[in-house]
């Protein structure tokens, strides 16, 4: 089985595992679940973990679906009409837009509880559990992906600095793309300082990911992106095409990419690691203009 069909079915087997309180509500949590995507952040993670020749077992499929889970209920609020105001998703109807707004708002929600349970109820040491319970909790919440959102939201239609743009994006999506390098090695039992290596080529994959989102809104169509596009420009958004143009975005692009591949290749020499699919996945973040 691969990688994706098994974090879809983690989800759904966990949606299964008790009697239903609402059939409506796990009917619209599944509907933006099962929607697509790239599972970016879970692959991520499950790379990291056989970089360092560890075994998936079910309880690594539980944190990767938990922080998938956590990303689409990030994007079923992010199109909420107070939010971005987006009917489409994914190449199909936001969830908003296929159910109601109070359905889509409860989806959410769920997703962005529901899987800490997941993490709980795993079979990874109790510390490892509550060490990436922490981590999670701090990358998704008011310190991480929901702070930087709030920063997104109040920058609409303002003139920002360099720094000023960079703080929005290390916490609105940084945060929750460094956390499956970081867990990966916390799984793992890697050493401390190895475990920051990683941190920090999860932010600087999080932060080319975000700069090439921004490169895309202006360059892409709805059928490459699955959602409305110039959706930043609409909402007067400050991005990094607008604020230094698509040539220096392309070129900062490529420079976090080069920098996260040269960091691993230093982590590859000095530690028994073989970290080939995680840099593969990394280099389908370029983009040539």
């Amino acid at each position: 089985m691969d990688k994706l069909t098994k974090i879809n079915q983690t989800i759904a087997s966990f949606y299964q595992s008790k009697a239903a309180v609402s059939t409506e509500m796990i009917e619209a949590i599944l509907y933006s679940v099962d929607a697509g995507g790239k599972r970016i952040r879970p692959l991520f993670l499950l790379d990291v973990l056989e970089a360092f020749s560890i075994p998936l077992e079910e309880s690594h499929f539980a944190v990767a679906a938990a922080l998938e889970m956590i990303h689409t209920g990030s994007l079923i609020h992010d199109d909420l009409p107070a939010m971005d105001n987006d009917d489409y998703r994914r190449g199909r109807l936001t969830n908003h837009k296929k159910f109601d707004e109070a359905t889509a708002i409860l989806a959410g929600d769920s997703l962005f509880l529901d899987p800490f349970a997941l993490v709980a109820g795993t079979d990874l040491p109790a510390q490892v559990r509550v060490d990436l319970i922490q981590c999670l909790s701090d990358s998704s919440g008011t310190f991480g992906m929901v702070g930087g959102q709030m920063l997104d939201m109040k920058a609409e239609g303002q003139k920002l600095s360099l720094d000023q743009l960079q703080a929005i994006h290390r916490h609105k999506t940084g945060c929750l793309l460094a956390f499956p390098f970081w867990a990966g090695a916390r799984i793992a039992d890697a050493q401390e300082e190895v475990q920051e290596k990683f941190l920090q080529v999860g932010h600087l994959v999080g932060h080319a990911f975000q700069v090439r989102d921004d490169i895309l809104d202006v360059t892409a169509d709805f059928e490459l992106l699955g959602k409305t596009p110039e959706k930043d420009l609409a909402a007067d958004k400050m991005t990094y095409p607008s604020l230094l143009g698509l040539d220096k975005s392309y070129q900062i692009l490529n420079q976090d990419i080069d920098q996260s591949l040269a960091i691993l290749a230093e982590l590859e020499k000095a530690q028994t690691i073989k970290a080939d699919a995680v840099k593969a996945l990394i280099e389908r973040l370029r983009l040539h203009a």
